[in-house]
């Protein structure tokens, strides 16, 4: 089968790659001719493990491309997914669906034969309706349907998600939907992957439910850290002993700095602004944005008390060792990181700052924290080292050499990676989150 993958970014490159690497003929499009071009050139755009192998091997297997034409991409295809950006819009915070209405437009002009359009991209609830309006609008005689079919692809781990997933939703309001997407999936049926067909619009809410589910988890272990450094307990011990309860289950109940990325940021708000228009206030998920927003600056206030408090930190130097969101990603988006490092040069606290992968995107939103090129270099003449993102090569470091290194040996662990009896061992001053 020929898929066309209309955007070119995180879910439509690794999406296509995987459908590729089933066996299907894809066809990845993006306006962006320098992204195309550097595609063509073996470049990903983003940072993923195992992607450049996966479009690589692909690429030469003859069953992945790339073009800036979507007329050309969309010919003979029989499932056209939309893939594009869903920023949340300046001023409102609802989802903007500028990108997926122009694809869905060329795509209507484009049309050479029968097709399934698919929203791959995030988008609210009756996004699909607009989309089957608009391509009807452009006059087009072909066959079509319109599905949502949502992802639910964690970064640092989207190839394995993708290729096992969870379960697949699909939702489709005639049968000439459901069957394309039967073939489209084939492949993970065989391997009994659950599929949920679903109405279209229960599709669409079902991608933000989840994302607000889990936003949710976090936000109440944090909340549950700070409760356990009140009254002595440990926060690691009590998410373990929920954890356990099958009901609840382990997973997103580690505390820490507080959400970011791609995903739940936006995802949670744009959800409050459809609650909002139907008049179905969702005050849960209120509360989680508030929270999470707040709690960013609050493990920055945490570091500059470790300093000696608002006057003992002015003029003081802090390593940050980690920026992106969450490890094996490069995405910047809405990472704690900025709100922390922020909050301490607020407080005149000199910023340097080491990340795998993550410094190129970091610089134009931190342009006063010092970039630096291991975490060693971060740590030298440091009053303070600061854990705020949990990457592995930061779980071994020789704490001998970061002693030495440092001003003075203190350290925050925002990520909980290290334990508390073996940092004070060794001799440092030790602050972790919601573990006495």
């Amino acid at each position: 089968m020929k898929i066309a993958m209309v955007g070119s970014g995180y879910v439509g490159l690794v999406s296509g790659a995987c459908f590729a690497d089933f066996g299907h003929d894809v066809v990845c499009i993006d306006k962006d001719q320098s992204k195309i071009d550097r595609l063509h050139a073996g470049i990903m755009p983003i940072y993923e493990p195992g992607l450049d192998a996966l479009v690589e091997s692909n690429v030469k297997a003859g069953r992945l491309s790339f073009t800036t034409s979507l007329a050309e991409g969309i010919k003979d295809a029989a499932a056209i997914f939309i893939a594009v950006g869903t920023p949340s819009r300046r001023g409102d915070g609802h989802a903007d669906l500028t990108f997926v209405y122009e694809v869905a437009r060329e795509v209507g002009e484009s049309l050479s034969g029968p097709a399934v359009i698919v929203t791959k991209s995030t988008v609210p609830v009756g996004t699909g309706d607009e989309v089957e309006r608009i391509i009807r609008e452009t006059g087009t005689t072909q066959t079509f349907a319109v599905v949502s079919n949502p992802e639910f692809l964690r970064e640092g781990a989207a190839i394995g998600d993708f290729k096992r997933p969870d379960r697949i939703v699909i939702g489709a309001e005639d049968e000439y939907g459901r069957d394309v997407m039967r073939e489209v999936y084939r492949p993970l049926f065989l391997n009994e992957s659950p599929i949920l067909f679903t109405s279209r619009r229960t599709s669409e809410l079902i991608k933000y439910a989840a994302n607000a589910f889990l936003a949710t988890k976090i936000t109440f272990i944090n909340e549950m850290a700070d409760l356990c450094e009140k009254v002595g307990a440990n926060v690691q011990d009590v998410s373990r002993g929920i954890g356990m309860d099958n009901r609840i289950g382990s997973k997103f109940l580690h505390a820490g700095p507080g959400y970011g990325g791609s995903c739940f940021p936006k995802d949670t708000l744009a959800l409050l602004k459809t609650a909002e228009d139907y008049d179905s206030p969702t005050r849960i998920v209120e509360a989680v944005v508030k929270v999470n927003d707040s709690r960013k600056r609050a493990m920055g206030r945490k570091v500059v008390d470790a300093l000696g408090g608002m006057e003992a930190a002015r003029g003081k130097k802090a390593a940050l060792l980690g920026l992106a969101f969450k490890p094996n990603t490069d995405d910047m988006r809405d990472s704690p990181a900025i709100a922390v490092a922020q909050t301490l040069m607020d407080a005149g606290v000199e910023v340097a700052a080491y990340d795998p992968e993550g410094m190129e995107q970091a610089r134009p939103l931190l342009p006063d924290v010092t970039m630096c090129d291991s975490p060693y270099a971060a740590i030298e003449g440091a009053d303070v080292v600061v854990i705020v993102t949990e990457w592995d090569a930061f779980r071994a470091l020789d704490l001998r050499r970061v002693k030495e290194l440092a001003k003075a040996p203190v350290m925050v662990d925002l990520r909980n990676v290290y334990k508390p009896e073996d940092m004070r061992a060794a001799g440092f001053e030790y602050v972790s989150v919601g573990r006495s």
